[in-house]
């Protein structure tokens, strides 16, 4: 019963709402297993800065995402991102969303990784990737960039998202010398992504169509296959075709031997024609 809620509940949930369920849901489990198990699992999911140690777990471009460092990490992110999300998803539909937020992901992930192999001094540092960060920049980018004038509450004041786009942005390049250095790279990654794909869309070019139709290539893999009809199907859809149409030949054939015996009936025998005195024979021969 409970079970049967919860997945009620949850495929009531928005696009955005959902991928803020899972990444809690993935923080939560990866504590635990950590925590009883005392070794880390995420080690195969975060994005390491090292080429050779990229390519073998390539995935990690994506599922970096899905990892956070602590509480207030997630909780900032999957706030930003519930804010940003709602404003987006009042534009346009949960595909435009997976596009802008994914694709804000991968650059990001990929900024970070030429950061490190790009500039000397930034590959004397050991360094991974994690959290949503990137992604959710691009979702708060693109709003900024494509309604700009748009005015949302911020404590006491009302601010245009162009301002609250710049304040971000300008944060995360005022922070790179500070430290977490791919981490801001990666966000000004997502943002650029954002910014983008905003542009472009406003000019009526839509930049994520081809990851969407990859995304659903990749969905296809998962779908079973339908199974084909067996031939005997095929024959006995044809056979009933076939009886269908005798029993309409039959009925229509029955209506003109009545249609006749009703005109003898009133008229006689010698009042139907020569052809229906042939197709009369014929009928009762058949008989």
């Amino acid at each position: 019963m409970a079970s049967g809620g919860l997945r009620y509940q949850y495929a009531r949930l928005n696009i955005a709402e959902k991928l803020i369920a899972i990444n809690v849901l993935v923080f939560i489990i990866v504590g635990l297993a950590e925590a009883l198990f005392a070794f880390s699992i995420s080690d195969w999911f975060v994005l390491p800065k090292d080429l050779k140690a990229f390519f073998g777990q390539p995935w990690s471009l994506v599922s970096y995402s899905f990892l956070h460092g602590g509480f207030w990490h997630i909780l900032w992110n999957m706030y930003i991102l519930y804010i940003a999300s709602r404003i987006l998803l009042n534009l346009f539909d949960g595909r435009r969303f997976l596009n802008v937020y994914f694709l804000g992901v991968i650059l990001g992930g990929l900024l970070f990784i030429a950061s490190y192999n790009v500039f000397p001094t930034l590959v004397k540092s050991n360094s991974v990737l994690l959290g949503a960060s990137a992604g959710v920049m691009a979702v708060l980018i693109f709003v900024c960039t494509y309604i700009p004038n748009h005015e949302i509450r911020v404590i006491f004041f009302n601010v245009k998202l162009w301002q609250v786009g710049l304040f971000v942005v300008v944060m995360d390049l005022v922070q790179i010398p500070v430290g977490n250095i791919g981490g801001h790279i990666a966000h000004l990654g997502g943002a650029l992504l954002g910014y983008v794909y905003a542009r472009q869309l406003m000019q009526g070019r839509d930049i994520g169509a081809g990851f969407s139709k990859f995304l659903d290539g990749l969905a296809n893999l998962f779908k079973p296959k339908e199974k084909k009809a067996p031939l005997k199907t095929v024959y006995k859809s044809k056979a009933s075709s076939v009886i269908s149409k005798a029993k309409r030949d039959k009925d229509s054939h029955q209506r003109q031997i009545d249609t006749i015996l009703d005109k003898i009936s009133k008229s006689g025998y010698e009042s139907l024609t020569k052809a229906e005195k042939d197709f009369l024979f014929k009928a009762g021969k058949e008989d």
